[in-house]
Parts: structure tokens; sequence; C-alpha cells
């Protein structure tokens, strides 16, 4: 869903009596890796510092103007062919100013190349390295294994998780949030702190829904509706609803995905019930998945923290989240329960074909007429990442909970977004739930991904982190 490449700066550090061709060695490899895996590269030149390598103050300055001038820089990946020169490194990094995340990597010795023309000592580099950002307290990330070869299958994955943890935090770092309509009177539960939340860097623009219903209202172009019902028929089998309430859902589609580009907002929720229903007769759920669908992720019940929950799923993954109630004991297996909403699934999240009908509760009191565009189906099996960030309040913090489960394949009787989900000590985490002040909503995303999202979140972006386990 990221189709932007991402780029890394790249440090490679030296000490002045190990051999040069160490650097050499590690400068091609890094380039050919990267380059391989798809990633953009911003490196010293060896016309820049000797060797191309980052020593000296004066060439820690030159690295770190080099760094500057390139804002796309999403992580810096220090590599250590060798001890290294820790004092270069931590200079190009503190005044380059990126406050990107760090991978620092050192590379593996020979057992029979310890000689002073080959050894590299890198494995005890690293650590006084890593001291020395700790002291001057610039957070880092690290790899598997203490040290490597850059060759090697464990540093690719390094790499790719790495290149995760840089796609939460700058998505993240300057986010825009729509929150389309006010909170519904009886969801109290999703309350939040737009100031605690602005500590991140990420912003909340509110809007009042009648200025969407009345942007429906007043959609004249017939090519645009005509193109919007074509593309919701492609998206669904159709299961409740004559052409003029697929126009009428086409027109709230439109005016909804009008606005979040308009507020060049990178997630959303929306004031789904049941003033819509009643003021314009249509749900919102269908509009909402087809954003997700699209990599923009929008929570219902104008929940804000669940869509910073989604977006952040979303880049961890690159793909399609979901948010759900924890809703049901399933049968007697307590580490099984039943995820469920009305739905706003994103197609993808399903993974089979979905029924686009009417909401089911609200149906059966405002009239299935007023209530088409819900998202139903029974998601597929397989390996879910569950997440919740919340503004605590009380003590003036950001925290959240991630860990991992799975979907099961067992066949749920209900109606509606559905997946029966399966936590080992799922007991546990229900009560770290409540007793925390956690909301009753919960992310889900296809993928097991809680380690970068822990990272990302706690390490970066400064948020108080429960990993389930």
């Amino acid at each position: 869903m990221n189709s932007k490449k991402q780029s890394f700066g790249v440090i490679v550090s030296t000490r002045s009596f190990f051999p040069g061709k160490l650097v050499k060695d590690a400068r091609n490899q890094i380039e050919g890796l990267l380059g391989e895996l798809g990633y953009g590269i911003v490196m010293v030149g060896e016309e820049d510092t000797n060797l191309g390598a980052v020593l000296t103050f004066e060439e820690a300055k030159a690295c770190a103007k080099l760094f500057k001038s390139n804002d796309q820089i999403d992580g810096i990946i220090v590599v250590l062919p060798n001890f290294g020169e820790e004092l270069g490194i931590c200079e190009a990094i503190d005044l380059a100013s990126l406050k990107v995340p760090v991978l620092v990597a050192a590379i593996d010795d020979d057992l029979d190349k310890l000689d002073m023309s080959n050894r590299r000592d890198a494995f005890c580099g690293k650590i006084s390295v890593c001291n020395n950002l700790y002291q001057r307290g610039i957070p880092f990330s690290l790899t598997k294994l203490h040290t490597c070869k850059i060759q090697s299958d464990s540093f690719k994955e390094d790499i790719s998780r790495f290149a995760a943890v840089c796609r939460i935090v700058k998505g993240l770092r300057g986010a825009r949030i729509a929150m389309l309509g006010a909170r519904p009177i009886a969801f109290g539960t999703v309350r939040y702190s737009e100031k605690l939340l602005q500590s991140l860097g990420i912003a909340v623009q509110t809007v009042d829904f009648s200025e969407i219903i009345f942007q429906a209202l007043k959609e004249g172009d017939p090519d645009r509706v005509k193109n919007k019902v074509a593309e919701i028929q492609e998206y669904g089998e159709i299961a409740f609803g004559d052409l003029s309430l697929l126009e009428k859902q086409a027109k709230l589609c439109l005016a909804i995905e009008d606005k979040v580009s308009e507020l060049e907002c990178d997630a959303s929720t929306v004031q789904c019930w049941d003033s819509v229903q009643n003021n314009y007769g249509c749900a919102t759920c269908l509009s909402m998945s087809m954003m997700g669908q699209k990599g923009k992720p929008s929570a219902c019940e104008s929940d804000v923290m669940g869509a910073v929950s989604m977006l952040a799923a979303t880049l961890a993954a690159e793909q399609p989240s979901a948010l759900l109630d924890w809703n049901n004991n399933l049968g007697e297996d307590r580490d099984e329960c039943i995820c469920l909403h009305c739905s706003n699934f994103p197609k993808d999240f399903f993974r089979s074909k979905i029924e686009i009908e009417c909401l089911d509760v609200l149906g059966s009191t405002l009239g299935k007429e007023n209530c088409f565009g819900a998202c139903k189906g029974q998601a597929a099996p397989g390996e879910v990442t569950f997440l919740r960030l919340t503004t605590d309040d009380r003590r003036g913090t950001v925290k959240a909970y991630v860990g991992e489960g799975e979907i099961l394949e067992t066949l749920i009787p209900t109606k509606g977004g559905v997946a029966g989900v399966r936590v080992k000590n799922l007991q546990g985490l229900l009560k770290r739930i409540c007793e925390a002040g956690f909301e009753h909503h919960v992310c889900l995303v296809r993928g097991k991904v809680a380690d970068v999202l822990q990272e990302a979140l706690e390490k970066y972006m400064g948020v108080e982190v429960y990993r389930h386990s």
C-alpha cells in the first residue's frame, strides 16, 4: 500500500589503524543490498571524506550537511565494518537533527581472519557506539544478531523490519486525522485528548457532518456519480437496494472522500450513527471501507484513537486494517472470542466476496431503506496483529497495547463483519484492557507486526506500550 520508495541515510565508520579495504567492501555491499531491496540510499562519497567513512568532526559535519539536504531520508543505518569511530557517528546524527529511527549494524569477524590486516572488532565497537548514542539521548534500533554479514538473510530481515519502523514513525509524525461529525452521545468511551495526541505530532481536523450531507445533496456531476456507482458494484455483491439508493450512497462516498482529501488527511473518523441515517438516509460504512482499502483508514463512531491505531497498523503491515469490538465469548474456550462491527471493514480484510447490505440493528428501528451501505461477511482465517492506542487523560500520557493472535475458521452465526479470534492468555489481556481503561474498540491487521509497532511507538514516539504475550 506504500508506493513511495523509502530512503536511508547510511553512515559507514572506521578507525584509522584498521584496514581501509573493509570500509570499501562495506560501502559496496550496503549500497548493493539496499538497491536490491528497492530502497534509496544517501551516503557520503569517497570524494567527500577519507574512504567515504565518517570519523572526524569535519567528516561528521559533511555527512550531516548531506543528510540535511535530503529530506526524503526515512531512517539512518550505521554500518560498522570494524570497531568504528563512535564520536564521528554520533556527531553526524546529532548535527543532522533528522529525528528519524537509527539502526546500528556490525559486521561479523571471520575466525580465520583475525590477523591485524583483516580483523574487525565490530562486535566490540557496536557496544561503544550504542553507549554514546544512549548518552546523547538518541534512540536506536538493533539488528537481531549482534553482528552479521551484510549479505545474510538475517540482515535482510533486519532491514525490512527497520523499514516498517520508519514507515510507522514517519507516517504518524505529522499525520492528520479528519473527525467527520461529533461523537455519538452514548459513546463516552471514545473520548480522547486532542492536546495529548498533538504532542505526538498528530493533528485532528474537525468537521460538522452537516457539511458532508449538504455536499452529498448538491453533488451535480452525473459522471462522477455513475463512476462511483460502478465502483461500488464492483466492490461487493449488492444484497439490498435499488439504483436510487446506490446513487445516494455514491454521492455520500464522494462527499466523504472529497472532504478527507481536501483536508489532506491520512485517516478519518465518521459519526456513523444515527444522525446520518435520520438526516440523509444512508449508512457510512461503505465509504469508510473503500477508503481503508485504498490505504486511508476510517474508524467508526468518531473514534479518533481508533483511526490512529488503524493508521499505525496499516503503515506497519502495508495491509488494510479494520476496527472491531471485543464483543462476545466464543463457546467455552477462554482464549477465543468474537470480534465484530456493522461493518466498515476494507474488502481485503475479509479476503472473500463481501455483501453490501443494510445495517441490521439500526435498520430494524430506522428502516432498512435509510441504512443501506454496510459491508458484511466473515473474515478469512490467518495470523493477525491487534493494536489499540488511547490517551490516558488522568495520567497525561498516550499509551497502547499490542499483540498477535489468529482469526479462526469457526463459522460465527451472526450478522455484520465478523471474526472469530484466538489470543493466548486472552483473559489476561482483557483484564489489562479493563483495568487500564482502554476502549472496547480494537484494531486488527493481517500479519505479525507487533514487534515493529511496539518499537516504533515506544522507542521513537514515546508511547507507553504493553506488549501482550
